[in-house]
């Protein structure tokens, strides 16, 4: 099966269910809103499945884009995928891991875009956002979307993230979150 993004460029994905990419018209949504904020940026994608997000990313001219993925033929995928579309001055790097584990070894480092899409029944929201703002992955300026059902409620406020704005697209919500005003890391 393959999947189009920015540009007509055709993806693979995983055969089967193993992973679900996120909706084209969630995808060109979200990009809408980052609009002007892609170009030169530090990108994170959580729970990266095919990589489609990291490739739009990448696309649309993100620096360096980093991912974690649990499967081992998704960081395959997502591998072959990114290096289709990453220019000669583009970087990346595809880990392969528990996100909850391996997210502390980026500490140090810091995201101007945190994409985030685990499974909906998946209990790693709140934990992960927690670690973000913990380590302080997210860039004073940054965002991280969240992408979840719209049934899930996310707390306003995570440590030293808060809800920014919130948007729905049938049964996908993003719920987006920036560094609170009032935190140290603002």
């Amino acid at each position: 099966m393959s999947l189009r993004i920015y540009g007509n460029r055709l993806l693979k994905t995983l055969p089967g269910q193993a992973t679900r990419p996120t909706l084209a018209r969630v995808r060109e949504a979200l990009f809408n809103i980052w609009q002007g904020r892609i170009e030169g940026c530090r990108w994170l994608d959580l729970c990266a499945g095919s990589g489609a997000m990291g490739a739009e990313a990448l696309c649309r001219g993100a620096a360096f884009v980093v991912g974690i993925e649990q499967s081992g033929q998704a960081c395959q995928v997502i591998r072959q995928n990114w290096q289709q579309v990453a220019r000669g001055d583009q970087s990346f790097q595809v880990i392969r891991g528990d996100v909850m584990q391996r997210l502390p070894d980026l500490t140090g480092q810091q995201f101007d875009r945190i994409y985030f899409d685990p499974p909906y029944t998946s209990a790693v929201y709140e934990p992960i956002l927690e670690t973000i703002a913990y380590h302080r992955l997210l860039a004073p300026d940054g965002e991280v979307a969240t992408e979840h059902s719209p049934d899930r409620a996310l707390p306003e406020t995570i440590l030293t993230l808060e809800i920014c704005r919130r948007k729905t697209y049938s049964n996908t919500a993003l719920t987006f979150y920036c560094p609170a005003i009032d935190s140290p890391q603002s």
